[in-house]
C-alpha cells in the first residue's frame, strides 16, 4: 500500500470519529432539549399547585434547555417555600419534585419584660416570622440580631437571646425565643481630657447623658445612646464655638463597658485652641432692605469673642425680616474670614433675597366637617398679597386657638414653573367639637353629681357655639342654654345669648347655710381689637330668690334688703389670648378683665371687677413654666352698702388654692358654726411646672403632669356688720 493510500485512510478515520462524536452530542442534546407537553409537580403538601405554576418561568409548549432548567430551580428556591427542588423528564412531561419548608405552628416568647410582647410579635411579623408562615432559618438569625440591637439601644448589653426550633407533626415547627434581658448598663463616668480654660463640670452641664442622679428614673440620662452622645458632642462643640474657640476640635471619643456589662465609661479628648475675636462686620449681596434696618438685627460686636450661635441667630433674624417683606426664598450666608496670626475673625453676611414672592392660592385640606370660610376668616395671610412668614405663623396660631383641630400644619411650596409665586397649603386634623354627655360623678364639695349636656363648639361646621346643660348635685341644680356666633359680622364682631337657671345650697359648699335661686337672660357683643385681643359688652337680667335658711348673716340681709331681687347688670370685658394652642399651651399668655355693674333701676346696686392672667414660658422642649394670677374686688353702690354677700368671692379647693377644702378660706360668721362666707377681695395665684407623662406615646397630646405651688385668700374689707369676723386686708393672711 502506498503512502498516499495510507494518508487517505487516516483522514477517513478522523472524519468517521468526528462524525460519531457529533452524532453522540446531538443525541444527548436531543435528550435534554424537548418540547413540554405537560408539567407535573410532586411533593406538595400545603402549597397549592397553582402557586407553583404561577412562579414557573415556563409553560406547556415551551422547549426546555439547561438555562430554562436552571431558571426553574432558581425561581422556586427564591420563593422561600422549598428546601429542595429537582427537575426531571418523563417522556415529554416536565417533572418538578419539591420538598416544602416546614410551617410555623407556634411562636413562644419568654423572658421579655422591657419590650411589650404584642409589639414584639408585630415586629416579628414585619420581618417575616409569624404563625402560619413558612419557616426560614435565615429570618430567625436576623430576628436574634435585631432583638439584641433593640436591647442594646435600651442599655441592656448583657442580654442573651436564644432560639430553638422544635419539629411537629405534619411538617410544622414550634419556634421558641428565650430572652434573658439582664440589667440596664448605667453610665458610671464621663471624662473630658484636654480642657484647660473650663472646668469639666461646666462642660458637662449641657450634656443629656450623665451619671445616675435622683431624676434618672424619669430622664433616663444615665442610659447610654449613640444618638444622645452625638448630640452631646455637638453641644460641647457649640459651647466652645460660641465663646470664640473656632479651632476647637474633638480628637477622640471612647466608650467602654465593664466586664460585667453593668457600667459604661465615656472619655472625650479635645483640643481647645485659641480665642478669636470679631474684627469686622460687613453686609454683602443685594439685601433689598436698607442696611440701617438690618444692622440692628446683628447681635455680634466688634472686639467681642466670635460666637457661632449669635452669628447664626443674626442671619436668621435677617432672613425672617426679608421673609416678612415678601422674600420667601431669601438666603443669608455667613462667611467668616479668619486671621490666624491676629486671632481675629471678619464676619460677612451675604444676603441673597431672591425674587419677591406673592401668594397664588390658599388651599384648605382635612376640614371634612368645618366649612372653608371658618378657616379662611382666621387666615392673616391672604391670596394675591405679598408672602409674609409672620402672617403665616399668626394664621396657624389663630387656627390652633379655635379648639376645633388636633393639629394644624401650613406648607408654602413654590408654584411649579414660577419663581415669584407660592401656595399656602393649610392641613388640619379635626377633633370632635361636639359633646353629648350624660354621667354620674363625685366632687369633694358637691357630692354625687348627675349631669347631662349637649354642646357643639363648631355647630354644623359654621364655627358657632351652641350648648344646653343640666347639672344636678347635692349643692347645685343648673339649667343652661347658650349660643354664640363668633362672626356675627364679617369684621369679627361676635354676638351671644344665654338663658340659665341655677339653684344653689351654699350649706353644701362648705359655706353659710342659705339658698339662692338665680335666673339669667342676657346677651353679649365682642369686638376684635388686635389679632389676639377682644373687647366685650353685655347686658343681662338677673332674678334672685333668696332663702336665708339658718344663717344669721343671711337673715340679717333679708331684713334689710328683702328676699327677691330684679337686677340689670352691665358687663364690660377685655381678653387677650396669645397662647400657641388652646390645649396644653407651651408659650404665650391668656388674660381677661371683667367688670360687672348692677345699673340704676336694679333692686341691688353693686359692682365686681375680676382679672385673670395665665402666662406660659417654655423652659425646654419638654418642660413649661406657668404663672397664674386671679384677682377680684367688689363693693356696693348707692343704697347698697356693700357687695351682697352671696356675690362674694371664695377661695380654697382644686380651682384656687389646692390643698385646702373648697371655699373654706377667708372670713367666717361669728355664730357657733363659724361658716365661711367669702369676701369682697380675692387674691389667688400659682406657680407651676408642666411636663409630658413619662409613659409617652399617645398620652403626650392628652395628658401632662404638673408640680404646683398655690397661694391665695379672700378678705372682707367693706363695712358689713358684726355677724362676720372682721378681717382687714393683709398679704400676711395669704395661705399656701
Amino acid at each position: 500500500m502506498g503512502v498516499t493510500e495510507i494518508g487517505w485512510l487516516r483522514s477517513f478515520a478522523r472524519r468517521l470519529a468526528l462524525t460519531a462524536i457529533l452524532v453522540a452530542v446531538t443525541t444527548v442534546v436531543q435528550a435534554r432539549t424537548f418540547q413540554i407537553s405537560d408539567i407535573r409537580v410532586e411533593g406538595l403538601q400545603r402549597i397549592a399547585a397553582g402557586t407553583v405554576f404561577n412562579l414557573l418561568p415556563v409553560k406547556i409548549g415551551d422547549t426546555t434547555t439547561d438555562e430554562v432548567t436552571a431558571a426553574i430551580i432558581r425561581t422556586l428556591y427564591g420563593s422561600g417555600f422549598f428546601d429542595d427542588v429537582s427537575v426531571e423528564r418523563d417522556g415529554s412531561v416536565l417533572v418538578i419534585a419539591v420538598r416544602e419548608r416546614p410551617a410555623v405552628a407556634e411562636i413562644v416568647i419568654t423572658g421579655n419584660k422591657d419590650i411589650d410582647e404584642e409589639k414584639l410579635r408585630e415586629g416579628l411579623k414585619e420581618i417575616g416570622m409569624a404563625e402560619g408562615r413558612v419557616f426560614n432559618p435565615s429570618v430567625l438569625d436576623r430576628i436574634e440580631q435585631e432583638l439584641r440591637n433593640q436591647y442594646y439601644a435600651r442599655g441592656k448589653y448583657g442580654v442573651d437571646v436564644q432560639s430553638t426550633v422544635s419539629p411537629l407533626e405534619r411538617n410544622r415547627v414550634r419556634v421558641t425565643i428565650s430572652i434573658v434581658e439582664g440589667v440596664t448598663a448605667r453610665i458610671k463616668q464621663i471624662n473630658i481630657i484636654g480642657n484647660e480654660d473650663f472646668e469639666e463640670k461646666e462642660l458637662l452641664a449641657p450634656f443629656k447623658l450623665g451619671e445616675t442622679k435622683w431624676h434618672s428614673f424619669y430622664s433616663k440620662n444615665d442610659q447610654y445612646s449613640k444618638q444622645k452622645l452625638a448630640g452631646d458632642l455637638e453641644a460641647l462643640r457649640s459651647f466652645y464655638l460660641d465663646r470664640g474657640y473656632i479651632q476647637f476640635e474633638i480628637k477622640s471619643t471612647q466608650v467602654s463597658i465593664s466586664a460585667d456589662k453593668k457600667d459604661i465609661y465615656i472619655t472625650v479628648g479635645i483640643a481647645e485652641g485659641d480665642v478669636f475675636s470679631v474684627s469686622d462686620i460687613q453686609l454683602a449681596g443685594e439685601p433689598s432692605v436698607p442696611a440701617e434696618q438690618l444692622f440692628p438685627l446683628i447681635q455680634i460686636r466688634r472686639g467681642e469673642p466670635f460666637s457661632r450661635k449669635a452669628t447664626t441667630e443674626s442671619a436668621e433674624r435677617i432672613s425672617n425680616l426679608l421673609a416678612d417683606r415678601g422674600y420667601a426664598f431669601a438666603n443669608v450666608n455667613t462667611i467668616p474670614e479668619i486671621d490666624e496670626e491676629r486671632q481675629q475673625v471678619s464676619v460677612i453676611f451675604f444676603v441673597d433675597p431672591g425674587k419677591r414672592v406673592y401668594v397664588r392660592r390658599v388651599n384648605m385640606k382635612g376640614n371634612t366637617k368645618t366649612r372653608d370660610e371658618v378657616l379662611r376668616r382666621e387666615m392673616r395671610q391672604v391670596e394675591a398679597a405679598w408672602f409674609s412668614s409672620e402672617l403665616v405663623r399668626k394664621s396657624r396660631e389663630r387656627l390652633q386657638r379655635l379648639g376645633y383641630f388636633e393639629d394644624v400644619t401650613i406648607e408654602t411650596p413654590a408654584v411649579p414653573g414660577s419663581a415669584d409665586q407660592v401656595d399656602v397649603n393649610v392641613t388640619v386634623k379635626e377633633k370632635p367639637s361636639g359633646n353629648l354627655l350624660a354621667g354620674v360623678g363625685f366632687s369633694q364639695s358637691q357630692g354625687i353629681i348627675f349631669n347631662t349636656s349637649v354642646s357643639q363648639n363648631n355647630f354644623l361646621g359654621t364655627g358657632k357655639r351652641i350648648s344646653f346643660a343640666f347639672n344636678n348635685s347635692r349643692s347645685n341644680r343648673l339649667y343652661q342654654l347658650a349660643y354664640t356666633n363668633p362672626y356675627y359680622t364679617i369684621d369679627g364682631i361676635s354676638r351671644g345669648f344665654e338663658l340659665s337657671y341655677r339653684e344653689t345650697d351654699f350649706a353644701e359648699l362648705s359655706s353659710a347655710d342659705y339658698l339662692t335661686d338665680v335666673g339669667v337672660a342676657g346677651f353679649t357683643f365682642g369686638l376684635p381689637i388686635t389679632d389676639t385681643s377682644r373687647a366685650g359688652l353685655g347686658l343681662r337680667y338677673q332674678y334672685t330668690n333668696f332663702d336665708a335658711g339658718f344663717s344669721a348673716l343671711a337673715q340679717d340681709f333679708v331684713v334689710k334688703n328683702g328676699d327677691n331681687f330684679n337686677d340689670f347688670i352691665l358687663t364690660a370685658s377685655y381678653t387677650n389670648d396669645s397662647r400657641d394652642t388652646a390645649l396644653f399651651p407651651t408659650k404665650g399668655s391668656l388674660q381677661s378683665l371683667l367688670a360687672e355693674v348692677a345699673i340704676p333701676g336694679s333692686d341691688l346696686q353693686y359692682y365686681r371687677i375680676t382679672y385673670r392672667h395665665r402666662h406660659y414660658i417654655p423652659l425646654t422642649r419638654r418642660f413649661t413654666f406657668s404663672l397664674r394670677a386671679d384677682l377680684g374686688y367688689g363693693d356696693g353702690i348707692g343704697d347698697t352698702d356693700a357687695l351682697p354677700f352671696f356675690e362674694n368671692f371664695f377661695a380654697g379647693g382644686p380651682r384656687s388654692v389646692r390643698g385646702w377644702e373648697e371655699n373654706t378660706l377667708g372670713p367666717r360668721e361669728t355664730t357657733f358654726d363659724q361658716d365661711p362666707v367669702g369676701g369682697n377681695v380675692k387674691i389667688n395665684g400659682s406657680i407651676e411646672l408642666f411636663a409630658p407623662p413619662p409613659i409617652g406615646g399617645t398620652f403626650e397630646n392628652s395628658l401632662r403632669l404638673g408640680a404646683f405651688f398655690d397661694f391665695g385668700n379672700v378678705w372682707a374689707t367693706a363695712d358689713s356688720n358684726d355677724l362676720v369676723a372682721p378681717e382687714g386686708f393683709s398679704l400676711g393672711d395669704l395661705r399656701y
